[in-house]
């Protein structure tokens, strides 16, 4: 490869685009029968073999051009090679809408499987503009082309039932014809190509570009990705008619979820080059097989029903997948099929540099054979047994089939290694006695070597700027999960309406599962910062938040939906109270002493506005079809102005883009700091602080009351006042303690977050007062007004003391560390006290959030045993005066560990106002 310094990245990057853009649209012709075939299928009287057969034949060509494309692409270049792969694939898609019989229906998806070629041109093309550090990267971004899949099942149901699926292959051979055209004025030969022709070197046999396809590694190498890539292509075209033959849905419904399974096995693959530059390949083939078999052993189990004898009889049960469930494991396992086809491309340029065209389409070539004979044999199977879920079932045996023999294989090389040779090994058994590529030292403009936030220079220069970035990246990732965490504290109060008769005490269970998950969730992902880093974190507990987000959307659209499926679904939710823990520890290591209350105020604060958000905006989404058929239909309910349509499913599926979006923006724009890298035993110190067990105390007095009053105060409200339609303000609590935290750092920035504090539980003790003082007479005009007022003020001081709460942290922890490293240098107490602030600051929330569990399940069970919801405010009542005292105790008295530390704050501040 030419110099890196020779090579133009402005045409780099743009081939990378372009590649994976041209990859996408001839995956989605190369998958085109997964939609259209559904129809064929009708209209020819197919049976499910000869099915079978026809989606899989284009996977077959599609499979076996590709090593004689990679070796063209080797001799002549990838450039051209596509593009003439393109071309030929849309006048075969065209010419698809001409066949009438079966075998003619064969002949043509034998000629439209030439766009699954393009897989093997494209790998030898892209891998020549990268050096071996960054290729697995590079070809797994170019690999996330999968996603094609999904755009057929997405768009090709919607022309199919508008024009009939000719129309489907009319545009998707038009859409070939367009990208080709583009690819080719857009792009340059790759670097090795075009140094080879301004040499002017003939192209090397094509016999000789075959013989690393004599070792046997490589065809080991070969199955490893049948397994991964032939499984994903078999299931993107088994699952359409699988769902609607076992769950009844409709096509359109069918290809979405198909998409669903797809988008994530497509998409992460980007993400398994990453992982497998990172932490090595067969680490990632390792989870993906061991994963892998537990989600297929779960969708292999069949319909079954039980009986057991009991001694009053025989006791019997139904056991099955439901819709729900079933898309969330396939979601799994789509996730790591993507990083397992990753990691299998990793090693080809590294290894085979000058081959990877011929070794890359055989290894392509027996991948793709996997998406030609497994539909087959799911349909063989199917024919045969009468069970749909025998598909899963063959899975099941092959996965576990190729991660034994992975397993024996690498034993047995380790066998015969001694321990100091042990780390020399290469990262697959495939690859030993292979010559060991050449390894560059990893760098990336992510990974911020240098990081000094208390450095004036350091960071006026650009600390300030870096910081901020990620600042207002991390914002609106935890606004969302804020969101997610909260959205059954407006589903529950409309459940009734679309059907469901939960009881009030199941209703109020709902709103709090969610708090106790996100915060056991919290003290997991107080830790996970400092060993994953913040960028890599941020990215995949954002994404997370699709699963309950769609679940939510799936669940609430069939009232037989048990409610058991909800309470799960109010489990997952946690994953967005779990992020709140690992953002606020993300940021606390980007600013200075000086600005880490207003910075953590504003990524809190603003976060939490995702709380309100959730509570504005989903009362409006449900009152539209804002996705049309995507969306599913509406339910009638009874309002005073006659029957309106509710989309409660709307709640879910509104936030999914959203997510998406940031999930992106987290992963291209967020960094991460050296310096703060940690392992849990080294954080785990902060269990021996004693005052991180008094934060925890003070923090769930503040952010507790404020998540747990969020979740419960709207079905409160309403069982209080059933005639005031409470959830239109419902918002407007969140909202003010948002907005109050976001806009009140300062103060103890200013002032000394301990004082400010102790002045929050006096508010917040008289805002309890006043609630008790309004329900005690919520038959009386204006009650509803004084216990809304009531709540808003305990919703601004939770709010205060938020931002006080944090503030407090740092400045504990930078005390403490004088006593605690008499010793040490400043910059080593400095860094100490950062990498125990950030965990401090992180489990304190984890242990908070449980109040998003205890208000709600405190009003509940006061509801049921004393008939009213005033004895879990006095309970509330009496914590506020407890943290009072502690708060004074601790902090704020003199001699208390931060009573010099603020007054001196105090002092320097006057000091310099009468200066001024």
């Amino acid at each position: 490869m030419p110099a890196l310094e020779e090579i133009d990245h402005k045409a780099q990057r743009t081939a990378l685009t372009a590649s994976t853009i041209a990859f996408t649209i001839c995956f989605a012709a190369w998958t085109i029968f997964a939609i259209i075939g559904i129809r064929i299928r009708d209209e020819l009287g197919l049976s499910e073999t000869e099915f079978g057969l026809l989606v899989g034949t284009p996977i077959l060509t599609g499979s076996l051009i590709r090593v004689i494309l990679g070796i063209w692409t080797d001799l002549y270049g990838g450039r051209i090679v596509l593009v003439g792969t393109m071309l030929a694939a849309a006048a075969a898609t065209f010419l698809l809408t001409y066949a009438h019989t079966y075998p003619q229906m064969l002949l043509a998806a034998l000629e439209v499987g030439i766009a699954g070629g393009s897989f093997a041109a494209g790998v030898a093309y892209v891998s020549r503009w990268y050096p071996p550090d960054k290729q697995g990267t590079a070809l797994g971004i170019f690999g996330a082309g999968n996603v094609g899949s999904a755009v057929t099942k997405f768009l090709a149901p919607l022309v199919l039932v508008a024009w009939g699926w000719h129309a489907v292959a009319e545009i998707w051979a038009a859409g070939l014809v367009v990208t080709a055209i583009l690819f080719w004025f857009t792009t340059k030969d790759d670097p090795i190509h075009a140094e080879r022709r301004r040499a002017g070197q003939s192209p090397k046999s094509a016999w000789l570009e075959l013989e690393p396809l004599k070792n046997v590694q490589v065809w080991r190498f070969s199955l490893y990705y049948f397994v991964v890539f032939g499984a994903f292509v078999a299931l993107a075209l088994w699952l359409p008619q699988y769902l609607i033959n076992v769950y009844g849905l409709d096509i359109r419904t069918a290809g979405m979820i198909a998409a669903f399974f797809s988008v994530p096995a497509s998409l992460f693959r980007a993400y398994g080059g990453h992982l497998s530059d990172v932490y090595g390949a067969r680490r990632v083939l390792y989870w993906t097989f061991l994963v892998s078999i537990v989600a297929t052993f779960i969708l292999a189990y069949p319909p079954t029903d039980y009986a057991v004898k009991t001694l009053s009889g025989p006791a019997t049960f139904h056991l099955e997948m439901g819709l729900v469930g079933f898309t969330i494991v396939l979601f799994v396992l789509g996730f790591f099929m993507a990083l397992g086809k990753a990691a299998i491309y990793k090693h080809i340029p590294a290894y085979y540099p000058d081959h990877v065209g011929a070794v890359g389409g055989l290894v392509g070539m027996i991948g793709g054979l996997g998406g030609f004979l497994l539909p087959i044999l799911f349909g063989v199977l199917l024919d045969f047994t009468g069970l749909w879920t025998s598909c899963f079932m063959a899975l099941f045996l092959l996965v576990s089939v190729a991660l034994i023999w992975m397993h024996m294989a690498i034993r047995q090389m380790e066998r015969g290694a001694t321990e100091k040779t042990l780390a020399a090994l290469p990262p697959f058994p495939e690859m030993q006695g292979m010559p060991a590529p050449k390894a560059e030292p990893r760098r990336s403009d992510a990974v911020l070597t240098d990081w000094r936030p208390e450095d004036p220079a350091f960071w006026a220069e650009k600390g300030r700027r870096i910081a901020r970035r990620n600042l207002w990246l991390s914002i609106p990732a935890l606004l969302l999960s804020f969101a997610i965490w909260q959205v059954w504290s407006v589903v529950v109060a409309k459940l009734p309406l679309v059907g469901y008769t939960f009881t009030t005490d199941q209703l109020f269970w709902l709103a709090a599962l969610p708090g106790i998950s996100g915060a056991t969730f919290r003290i997991f992902y107080s830790f996970m910062v400092p060993i994953f880093g913040g960028r890599l974190w941020t990215t995949l507990t954002t994404w997370s938040l699709i699963i309950p987000a769609v679940g939510i959307g799936f669940a609430v659209q069939n009232p037989n939906t048990p409610y058991i499926v909800f309470l799960l679904l109010a489990l997952l939710c946690g994953f967005g109270g779990g992020n709140f823990a690992s953002s606020m520890s993300n940021i606390s290591f980007f600013f200075p002493k000086s600005e880490k209350g207003n910075a953590l105020a504003l990524n809190a604060g603003l976060g939490n506005l995702g709380v309100s958000v959730v509570q504005f905006v989903v009362p409006l989404v449900i009152t539209a079809g804002i996705f049309g058929w995507l969306g599913g239909d509406p339910v009638m309910t009874k309002a005073v102005a006659g029957s309106t349509p509710l989309w409660l499913q709307n709640a879910g599926f509104f936030f999914v883009p959203f997510t998406a979006i940031s999930a992106f923006a987290s992963w291209f724009g967020m960094n991460d700091i050296a310096s703060a890298k940690a392992s849990f035993a080294e954080q785990a110190v902060i269990f021996q602080r004693r005052h991180n067990w008094i934060m925890c105390w003070l923090y769930t007095g503040t952010f507790g009351s404020f998540i747990g009053y969020s979740a419960g105060f709207p079905l409160l409200a309403k069982t209080l006042f059933p005639d005031v339609n409470a959830l239109q303000f419902a918002f407007l609590g969140p909202l003010v303690g948002a907005l109050s935290r976001s806009g009140t750092g300062w103060l103890a920035d200013r002032f000394g977050g301990a004082r400010v504090t102790l002045w929050v539980f006096v508010l917040m003790m008289a805002g309890a007062c006043g609630v008790l003082w309004f329900i005690a007479t919520k038959d009386q005009p204006g009650a509803f007004w004084g216990f809304f007022i009531s709540f808003l003020v305990l919703f601004f001081a939770t709010g205060v003391g938020n931002a006080s709460t944090f503030q407090m942290i740092p400045a504990i922890m930078g005390k403490e560390m004088i006593r605690l490293m008499p010793d040490a240098t400043p910059e080593a107490r400095r860094l100490e006290a950062e990498k125990e602030s950030a965990a401090i600051t992180g489990f304190t929330s984890a242990i908070a959030a449980f109040g998003a569990f205890f208000i709600p399940m405190g009003y509940g069970l006061s509801i049921t045993f004393t008939g009213g919801p005033q004895a879990a405010l006095w309970a509330f009542l009496i914590f506020y005066v407890t943290c009072l005292v502690l708060t004074w105790a601790a902090y704020t008295r003199k001699g208390s560990l931060l009573y010099d530390v603020e007054r001196n704050k105090r002092n320097t501040t006057g000091k310099a106002a009468a200066a001024e």
